[in-house]
Order: structure tokens, then C-alpha cells, then sequence
């Protein structure tokens, strides 16, 4: 059995692989959906993340497809109080922004559509420079006082917008972040690692990086001359054409080699081991797919091996 990892300062306890949501109701239809779920679960997964813009930008779709999905699935499985479940707010269509007024909207969208009286984990998907910290951290702390929310979390806010957050937090004794979703992963390092990673450390905050795979091209599949069936084909093709893609995917090549592991796991473990970080997060179109995120629960690497990963991704 896996044990599971603490989530920042909060009571969560969390498998060392969050599962990726915004390809439900996308990519992968309710049925497929709902196999790679179950194929999770019984690998002893518990923490799902989502937001309730999956999958707006699809053209018939008005965002929430994902969390009715998984919302559906619980009802179905009878297992909510098993699982941790993240969503996001402040990027679907009809509840753009964080206004106080927004959120209070959105969560009870976002608690209809998931079928439950709470969320686990509720983030700020991107940060709104346009409504001041403390009307967005008084707003979410009325969701957690009415328990509709457990914990709250920010996504894509810069160091200093972080800190003020925390600091009002403090100062007026409400809900604090415990968590951040940056995007991070072996070829994007310059987005967390700095300022915001050392704030979110200061502070005992958990990272729940995105894009842990980089679009998929950390599986390894894409290679000089290779074509991969991808909606994400084009974005993690780009990773290609960089000298630092290329050093990323040998070191990979060798440690995965060494180890008997799939290069996808080598790569989560990396992430993984990084301070700060408690789950990368990844997603499965396939129950195929699924083996080798779930295995980074089992792959610890030395510390030479995450040195030369890290070299490689200088």
C-alpha cells in the first residue's frame, strides 16, 4: 500500500500522483472516463484534480463537462469520502474572474455538478489582479466557514500576490492557501523554480505541478521523425527543437533504462523529489496510459541519478 503524502499544512493525505481531469469529457468520453477512474482508485489513487473551465474550449461545450463526469463517477462508486477532490475557479465562461460575488457562484456550480456538499481543494485558477487579495481570500473563507470547502489553493499568481494573500490570511486569522498548482516540470523550470518556489516553501505550502509530462512529451513518445495522434501533439512537439528537450529525453532514456522503469515515471519522480513538491499531477485518455503514472508511487531514484536529471534540465 502506498502511503500517502501530507498536503502542505492541511489534514489532507494525498497519493503521490494527482490524476489529471481536464481530459474527461474531452478526449476521453464518460466511459473511458470512468475506467481510467477505476483503474486509479484501485492502484490506491485518491486525489483528482479538475477545474470547472474543462472543457470549455471545445466547440459545443460550455465548460464543467469534467467535473459532471467525475461527479457522476462518485455518485456511481459510492466512494466520495475516499477521494480528495480539486477543482478550480475563475476561468469558466459564465464565471470569469474572482470577485467575491463570482466565487460564491461558481462553487455552488461546481458543488452541483460533482454531486457534493464539499470540495477538498479549491484553487484560484488564475490569479485576478483586478480584485484585491483580500476581498478573494475573504470570499473563499466564507465557502470553508460554511464547509462547502476544506482547503483553498492558488494556481498562476505571481510571488508577490501570493505573499500579500498569506500575509492577510495571518493577519485576519482566515483561510490560508495551503497548496499551489504551478507549471512545472524537467523542461520548465523557470516558472516556479525562484521566488515563487522559495515563497511557497517559507510558507509550508504543497506544490501540485501541471503539465508534469509537458504535454506528453516526457513519456517519451515524441521523437525526431516520430508522429504522434495528439491534441497535444503540436505543444509537446516544440520541446523537440530545444537543446535542453533533447539532453532531457537522453538522461531520461539512460535512467529509465537502468532502472527497468517507463520514462514517464522517471520523469514524475524527478518532480516528485523537488522541495515542495507533494503530487505532480498527469492525465490518462486510457487505462493503458495509467501504469506508468501511478508507478512514480514506487520509484524512488538516487540521488546521482536526480542530480544528472537535473543537469540535463540546466
Amino acid at each position: 500500500m502506498t502511503s500517502l503524502r501530507k498536503l502542505g499544512p492541511s489534514d489532507l493525505q494525498v497519493f503521490p500522483l494527482a490524476l489529471g481531469g481536464n481530459v474527461f469529457g474531452w478526449t476521453a468520453d464518460e466511459a473511458q472516463s470512468f475506467a481510467v477512474l477505476d483503474a486509479y482508485a484501485a492502484a490506491g489513487g485518491n486525489f483528482i484534480d479538475t477545474a470547472d473551465a474543462y472543457s470549455a474550449w471545445i466547440p459545443g461545450n460550455e465548460g464543467g463537462e469534467s467535473e459532471t463526469v467525475i461527479g457522476k463517477w462518485l455518485a456511481a462508486r459510492s466512494n466520495r469520502s475516499d477521494i480528495v477532490v480539486a477543482t478550480k475557479v475563475g476561468a469558466h465562461p459564465s464565471y470569469k474572474g474572482l470577485s467575491a460575488a463570482n466565487i460564491k457562484a461558481a462553487a455552488e456550480e461546481s458543488l452541483r455538478r460533482l454531486g457534493t456538499d464539499h470540495i477538498d481543494l479549491y484553487y484560484t485558477h488564475f490569479d485576478d489582479e483586478t480584485v484585491p487579495v483580500e476581498e478573494i481570500i475573504t470570499a473563499l473563507d466564507h465557502l470553508v466557514q460554511e464547509g462547502k470547502v476544506r482547503e483553498i489553493g492558488a494556481s498562476n499568481i505571481s510571488p508577490e500576490r501570493l505573499q500579500a494573500s498569506l500575509d492577510f490570511s495571518e493577519r485576519e486569522g482566515l483561510a490560508r492557501y495551503v497548496a499551489l498548482q504551478p507549471h512545472y516540470n524537467l523542461v520548465s523550470r523557470d516558472t516556479y523554480e525562484g521566488e515563487l518556489q522559495d515563497t511557497a516553501a517559507r510558507a509550508g505550502l504543497a506544490a501540485v505541478p501541471y503539465f508534469a509530462l509537458a504535454s506528453g512529451f516526457l513519456t517519451g513518445k515524441y521523437r525526431p521523425g516520430a508522429s504522434v495522434e495528439s491534441a497535444r501533439a503540436e505543444k509537446a512537439g516544440q520541446y523537440l527543437e530545444s537543446d535542453r528537450g533533447q539532453k532531457v529525453l537522453a538522461a531520461l532514456d539512460k535512467v529509465a533504462q537502468e532502472r527497468g522503469a517507463e520514462i514517464a515515471t522517471v520523469a514524475l519522480a524527478w518532480l516528485a523529489s523537488r522541495p515542495t513538491v507533494a503530487a505532480p499531477i498527469a492525465s490518462a485518455r486510457t487505462v493503458e496510459q495509467l501504469p506508468a503514472l501511478v508507478a512514480v508511487a514506487d520509484l524512488s531514484l538516487t540521488e546521482q541519478e536526480l542530480a544528472d536529471l537535473t543537469e540535463a534540465s540546466a
